[in-house]
């Protein structure tokens, strides 16, 4: 059984770029064998096994074994505390998108009366 995780242990743990690599390969939900891992992540097996191990003790990853394989898969209840830290700042992006989105829209705005009002305009 996983211990509970401290969340900077969990923060620790995917600062790591290839851990991330590693949680991106386990992000389809499937079981995957280390093996099945080594390929995809084109790196030998000893490293990949360390990673898998750094995620396990924090909870991101469960491992079970089938037969002679470890099994590994992505828990994503084990990421919960970067996503409720990272949630913090949704606000602050949806804000900075709203904006971009309403200039963009006044300048496409501002581009039609340009053209409408140009010098080629046909009086009536």
């Amino acid at each position: 059984m996983t211990r509970q995780a401290h969340p900077a242990d969990v923060f620790t743990a995917i600062a790591e770029p290839r851990r991330r690599q590693v949680i991106a390969v386990l992000s389809d939900g499937e079981e995957h064998a280390v093996n099945e891992i080594v390929v995809r992540m084109k790196m030998d097996q000893s490293p990949v096994s360390k990673h898998l191990s750094a995620l396990h003790k924090v909870g991101v990853v469960t491992v079970v074994k089938r037969g002679q394989h470890r099994m590994y898969r992505l828990n994503a209840e084990g990421l919960k505390p970067v996503h409720d830290w990272v949630k913090v700042f949704e606000r602050y992006w949806t804000h900075q998108v709203d904006q971009i989105k309403q200039r963009a829209e006044r300048k496409a705005l501002e581009r039609l009366i340009r053209l409408d009002d140009g010098p080629n305009k046909k009086e009536e």
